[in-house]
């Protein structure tokens, strides 16, 4: 059974480089993804960072579309909690308008940042909506859906320009939670497994996420998971690559806990809450090996999860081993049987409903 093939990229900043070196591998990562036929190329939200450059994925999508001719792009996510959901169905509009049925919308949860810019980004909101029904919103206007209440102070808005082939929306998580609200809203659901590992909530999180979705809509479930993984020409080779990073995570007093990029990032978030809080350092969940093993390895994420998808994060100091973990990933997937390459062959929106 073949299954679904994405690239996550976070457009890291590599060391004695710039953000506009970052946005050049992001170019060209995305064009040599197109060439070797994975289904999607996603970017992601980042405030206030020194070590990615992608703070503004609709932007950068708009940019990859230009670069691009065939492969889906979207948003590994907007971090909705911040934005006015007319304002981000306008945008994914103009993309979709840009790149007919090529657009995902995919909407995080996290803060993208740390206080700081959380505090600067919702400036000037005063009643915030819950994430839940800001997502509905957006679906909303996306899909030209008039309020079924005429009194409605938005009754009757539209927002400009209405695609033939919106965006697909995806709602992001890593919990139980997440899923449900997925389920709830009848959207796609990817558990990003690469941020939280406990296999069990994953795979709690998509039985509730099948059970839970509502079908009224004519619309089936469409489970996607989201790992780390590096792909190297020997087992030797892919645990030095994998040695490079940690998962770093800060333990509010408040009870939340969130993931960062280093433990300087973590004291800075801690600081800048004004709450106590408690860092926790961990090996990071990344998948690794030469092609065999990471063939069995996804063969296996198959059939413990039973995915429609996979939607794969690399992290390496590189480039140059990020595009050849990339190549070999694709050599491993056939290897296994597993592959289903060719852009073209079965758009998004005909798989899920």
């Amino acid at each position: 059974m073949g299954i679904r093939l994405g690239i996550l990229d976070q457009t890291p900043i590599y060391e004695g480089e710039t953000p506009v070196d970052a946005f050049r591998h992001t170019i060209e990562l995305v064009q040599r993804a197109e060439q070797l036929g994975f289904h999607r190329f996603w970017v992601s939200e980042h405030h206030d960072s020194g070590h990615v450059a992608g703070s503004s994925p609709e932007v950068l999508i708009s940019h990859l579309l230009a670069h691009t001719e065939r492969i889906r792009l979207g948003s590994g996510g907007v971090m909705l909690q911040h934005y006015s959901p007319y304002k981000v169905a306008e945008n994914f509009n103009v993309l979709a308008a840009l790149g007919p049925g090529r657009i995902d919308l995919g909407i995080g949860r996290a803060p993208g940042g740390l206080p700081r810019s959380t505090q600067a980004l919702q400036q000037g909101i005063q009643e915030a909506a819950s994430l839940k029904e800001k997502i509905r919103q957006v679906k909303q206007f996306i899909h030209n859906e008039p309020y079924a209440d005429e009194s409605h102070p938005l009754a009757g808005l539209s927002a400009a320009p209405a695609s033939e082939i919106p965006a697909e929306l995806y709602v992001l998580g890593a919990s139980v939670d997440s899923a449900g609200m997925a389920a709830e809203l009848g959207l796609p659901y990817v558990f990003s497994l690469f941020i939280n590992s406990n296999i069990e909530v994953a795979q709690e999180a998509l039985r509730v996420y099948r059970e839970g979705f509502d079908r009224s809509n004519g619309r089936e479930p469409y489970a996607v998971l989201a790992i780390s993984l590096i792909v190297a020409e020997s087992e030797e080779e892919a645990e030095e690559l994998a040695s490079e990073h940690m998962l770093v995570k800060i333990h509010l007093e408040n009870g939340k806990v969130l993931t960062v990029g280093s433990v300087e990032q973590a004291e800075e978030f801690g600081r800048q809450s004004n709450e106590k809080y408690r860092i926790e350092v961990l090996e990071p969940s990344v998948t690794r090996g030469t092609k065999e093993k990471v063939g069995q390895a996804l063969q296996k994420f198959q059939n413990d999860f039973a995915v429609n998808e996979l939607i794969v994060t690399t992290a390496t100091r590189d480039f140059a081993k990020r595009i050849r973990s990339f190549e070999l990933l694709r050599e491993a997937l056939e290897e296994q049987g597993l592959a289903e390459f060719g852009i073209e062959s079965q758009p998004a929106q005909a798989a899920i409903g």
